[in-house]
């Protein structure tokens, strides 16, 4: 049929505009800012800094890591660090910031910071009442004003804020059980004292012969003897002869003849 699409809605706004006179379910417009709508628990606007305690400069869980004024795609974050350290969560001395500041006139709710935050230091805050005349100065939020407590945490996140206890509580007591079994454990044992090395004394030196060594063979002469001490066959041998008739003075005279 044409036009039942407008008349079905027609249809809803009548029974909401004439229900609103009979009850306060089919009231459709909040009076506010006397009355406003509960803001659900997914609901994030700017970022905040969680601290522990009555203390917030005290509890403040940030160390100063730097992580998230890295990873902030638009840049609106700048930490400056301290140099000295203070104990954490689970005692252990970590750093803090000295200046945290977030200008949340570049802010764009991305929750980059919160995803990269290895600590549990910066949570996403639910307030949008932020109007002010002070476009500069009123839209730069230092660590006073973005220090929140866990309690306000718990409030606007209820769900999230009770995991991260949960695992914060798990650490912690990770840390104090490893801590208690690292003083239990005894003590390994001094080692022993070497005994002083005794200098080993020097060799002498030995002179080295003034000409080269003869062999064996160089030595032997005609008077070389055995082991024995008799003379060997060598050396009592006679000198060998030259024949006469072999020599060429021969050779000449039987020629002549």
């Amino acid at each position: 049929m044409l036009g039942e699409g407008i008349l079905k809605g027609l249809k809803e706004t009548a029974r909401n505009a004439l229900g609103s006179f009979v009850s306060e379910e089919r009231l459709i417009t909040v009076e506010y800012p006397e009355k406003r709508h509960p803001l659900p628990e997914a609901n994030r606007n700017f970022p905040f800094l969680v601290f522990d305690g009555a203390d917030w400069q005290a509890g403040l869980r940030c160390v100063a890591c730097q992580i998230c004024e890295k990873e902030c795609p638009p840049k609106c974050i700048y930490i400056e660090k301290s140099k000295d350290k203070k104990p954490d969560y689970v005692g252990k001395q970590q750093f803090y910031p000295t200046r945290f500041d977030i200008d949340i006139s570049v802010c764009m709710s991305c929750q980059i910071c919160v995803e990269v935050c290895p600590f549990e230091a910066i949570k996403m805050d639910t307030e949008y009442e932020l109007a002010t005349t002070d476009r500069f100065g009123g839209l730069l939020h230092d660590r006073e004003k973005l220090a929140r407590s866990n309690e306000y945490y718990h409030q606007i996140h209820p769900t999230e804020a009770s995991e991260v206890d949960g695992r914060l509580a798990e650490e912690k007591s990770k840390a104090e059980a490893k801590a208690k079994a690292a003083a239990a454990a005894p003590k390994p044992a001094a080692p022993a004292a070497a005994a002083p090395a005794v200098p080993k004394p020097a060799a002498p030196a030995t002179a080295a012969p003034a000409g080269p060594a003869k062999t064996a063979s160089a030595q032997a002469g005609p008077e070389a003897k055995n082991p024995t001490g008799t003379p060997t066959p060598a050396a009592t041998a006679p000198p060998a002869q030259s024949n006469p008739a072999s020599s060429p003075q021969a050779e000449k005279e039987g020629d002549a003849s």
